[in-house]
């Protein structure tokens, strides 16, 4: 059972006298095992003995993507290879790919962790998982199947792609649980429809513990209409140990961080200041307890909020909200900061609308213009040209009131834009610099 009420309803007092413990240890564990942090400790003249308060934490520099690519790929590991069992990396699509490695001792914690989500989520030794995450170097796969195991569930490891015999075999299997990223969920959704197949009385999926790309609640409730189940969003990335660092539990009022074994702040990304309680900026996260990979303020990219009060559930540990994108996501159209989630949460509360879309970004002279490729189902799209324009006024007007400013839309045919087997391309960048 991985609902320890002794851990996961600590008063704020306690989470923070243990976190602060923790810090200190793994101040003098990287200093003593990583020439980056010894060399970055020096430097600005950080002693784990001066670390009196959680505030402290803000004397130490940020760690980013670029540190992972400038020690590429084992210098910041804090163990020799020997006790490396696992290595995990990101796919490296803009560089170098960012690699990070386990002991035995991290497997177990991170198992752990995932089992945790998972429980919250409610998922019981009697459940039948479904995993269509890809395995492989990326974490989710791997990171998901063992924590689902070690809750005792029935795991079928299926990877990505082939949709129809991964609806089959949720179907001959009995899967009561689905595990793979919210554009695919929709994905599987929309081919079971295609082929017939009643997803209430053919399928036994109750729970679906998405994650691996920003998506709305909007989207949430498209995907639980499809697949009649009930949607639990996830949080993590491989530079901090995978999924595990939060999950949502039966409530959905946001993902529980594990902070018995993260510390997170919220920081304004221009100026790395943190921000006041419950305001939106970019997640920093530091992991206390990784025996391989002490990491520092990691800058995640991802923007979010925390809230601490104590959720409906019963649980202590601060929540964040799904992120609402990233600051390398953001786009500046006409001066205007938007973030594709907002797109996404106009774009599917309007009835008629396929939840797939494009935004295409082009160069419009100085400034830069996006255009939404936006798919109608079936029905509409077939329907007479003027019901047609009168409905793309409308999700027009509706962008313009939610965003503040004029983005064009282009209805486009039923089943044109290219479905993903992973994580879901939004944006396509046609701008020449």
């Amino acid at each position: 059972m991985f609902w320890n009420s002794r851990e996961e309803e600590m008063t704020r007092d306690d989470i923070e006298k243990l976190q602060l413990e923790l810090l200190v240890r793994n101040i003098d564990y990287a200093y003593e095992n990583i020439p980056f942090y010894r060399d970055r400790f020096d430097e600005k003249g950080i002693k784990a003995k001066d670390i009196k308060s959680l505030k402290d934490l803000q004397n130490i520099p940020f760690t980013t993507k670029d540190d992972f690519r400038n020690n590429y790929p084992f210098g910041l590991f804090a163990t020799d290879m020997k006790k490396i069992v696992r290595i995990h990396a990101s796919s490296g699509t803009t560089g170098k790919p960012t690699v990070v490695g386990y002991t035995k001792k991290d497997l177990e914690t991170w198992s752990n962790l995932v089992a945790r989500i998972a429980v919250a989520a409610g998922v019981t030794d009697n459940d039948i998982v479904h995993i269509a995450f890809g395995y492989g170097l990326f974490t989710g796969g791997f990171g998901l199947h063992y924590g689902l195991e070690k809750v005792g569930a029935s795991v079928v490891p299926a990877s990505s792609g082939n949709t129809k015999r991964q609806i089959m075999l949720m179907q001959d299997y009995g899967a009561t649980v689905l595990v793979c990223t919210p554009s695919y969920a929709l994905h599987i959704g929309e081919t079971a429809q295609k082929l017939g197949i009643d997803v209430h009385k053919d399928l036994k999926l109750k729970i679906g513990l998405l994650g691996a790309e920003p998506w709305s609640n909007q989207m949430r409730k498209k995907i639980e209409e499809r697949l009649g189940l009930k949607a639990y969003d996830n949080y993590g990335l491989s530079e901090v140990m995978g999924p595990g660092v939060a999950g949502e539990c039966e409530a959905q009022d946001g993902m529980h961080i594990a902070e018995d074994n993260f510390i997170v702040e919220i920081i304004n990304p221009e100026t790395g200041i943190p921000v006041e309680d419950g305001e939106y900026g970019e997640l920093v996260v530091t992991p206390l307890t990784k025996e391989a990979l002490p990491i520092f303020r990691y800058r995640t990219r991802d923007i979010t909020r925390i809230k601490k009060d104590r959720c409906l559930c019963g649980r202590t540990f601060a929540r964040m909200d799904k992120p609402i994108g990233r600051t390398d996501d953001m786009l500046i159209i006409r001066g205007v900061n938007v973030f594709p989630s907002q797109i996404e949460e106009v774009l599917f509360s309007i009835e008629g609308i396929s939840p797939h879309y494009q935004i295409i970004l082009e160069r419009d002279g100085a400034l830069d213009k996006a255009t939404i490729l936006v798919e109608a189902n079936a029905n509409l799209f077939f329907d007479e040209m003027k019901k047609q324009r009168q409905f793309m006024d409308r999700i027009n007007a509706e962008l313009k009131s939610a965003l503040g400013i004029e983005i064009t839309a282009k209805l486009v045919e039923p089943y044109s834009i290219e479905r993903s087997e992973g994580k879901a391309k939004r944006i396509i960048d046609k701008r020449k610099f």
